[in-house]
């Protein structure tokens, strides 16, 4: 009787060991996947998504877009500034420097090679805190007109869908105005034929100052 007591225990604690360990186990992983989801404040998760916007491969700079210059143990060369109208920026020591058309890696390069007449070795990175180049319009009868953000792989789909249709809105007749090689180019979108799959219409890429009229 003894040893069948003995037994019986062993094998309780064996069991509640067992338990324990998966439950440890459990949140633990949870703990993992909720810090990668992250309840990080808004200004965290703006920050990451434009570091995202900037940090895109063959990103180029354009008009209005905002950098965050920092050179390295340089304070008084450290600046966050807008391009220019004319794709300039102004900078202490070098004056003007093309920005517009320049990746960021491209442009770090150059005001490295610049600044080396008045810096030893200077380390230059450049980022984009403000994407403002990239923007479409969107006019008519939407819910909401203005400027959009482009994203990444913007299709016409994706831009309606954040700013809705009013009741008069005729949406099969939706195009989007281009300019291309100085030349305004109508691109005719069907909207009912995208909702029903039909991949053409689905795969409209907007450019940036692409402009959606819905009539």
């Amino acid at each position: 009787m003894r040893k069948l007591a003995l037994a019986t225990v062993l094998l309780a604690l064996t069991v509640v060991g067992a338990w324990t360990q998966d439950d440890h186990a459990t949140p633990n992983s949870a703990g993992e996947n909720s810090s990668t989801v992250g309840t990080a404040p808004n200004d965290q998760k703006v920050s990451v998504a434009m570091s995202t916007v900037s940090a895109l491969p063959g990103y180029v700079i354009g008009l209005d877009d905002v950098l965050h210059i920092a050179v390295w143990k340089e304070p008084d060369l450290t600046t966050t500034l807008p391009v220019r109208s004319d794709g300039m920026i102004s900078l202490p020591l070098l004056n003007d420097v093309q920005a517009a058309g320049l990746t960021p890696m491209q442009l770090a390069a150059l005001l490295s090679q610049k600044l080396k007449k008045y810096v030893a070795s200077p380390n230059v990175t450049v980022v984009v805190t403000q994407a403002n180049s990239r923007r479409i319009y969107v006019f008519g009868e939407v819910s909401h007109t203005g400027p959009i953000a482009l994203l990444h792989d913007m299709t016409v789909m994706q831009a309606l869908s954040t700013v809705g249709f009013t009741q008069f809105a005729n949406t099969k007749r939706i195009y989007i105005l281009r300019m291309e090689n100085g030349q305004e180019k109508k691109i005719p979108f069907n909207y009912k034929q995208a909702i029903k799959g039909d991949a053409a219409a689905l795969n409209v890429l907007l450019q940036p100052g692409d402009m959606i009229v819905v009539p």
